[in-house]
């Protein structure tokens, strides 16, 4: 599976999180939070792709947040093969 976050649409936390909903299949209990997007990404999934465009966009756009959503990014990519992301 190929999902593209287009990071231009993004504006806040919510929109991320709103926009990771839509995108992945995250299951219903998932808090829209970091720590509940590490463990549904780090469970075992389909081959998944996630593709940040405009990802220079985001320190601007989320204040900080993104470090921390980045780095989750890059444990889950590190901890489970079946999930890797790129960044444009």
């Amino acid at each position: 599976m190929e999902a593209v976050l287009d990071c231009a649409e993004i504006r806040a936390r919510n929109d991320l999180h709103d926009a990771l909903t839509e995108l992945l299949p995250l299951p219903e209990w998932y808090g829209r939070n970091l720590d509940a997007l590490h463990d549904c990404l780090t469970d075992p999934m389909e081959p998944t792709l996630l593709i940040l465009r405009n990802a220079d966009l985001l320190p601007e756009r989320l204040q900080g947040y993104e470090k921390g959503f980045l780095s989750v990014l890059r444990d889950c990519a590190a901890e489970n093969p079946a999930f890797q992301f790129r960044l444009e």
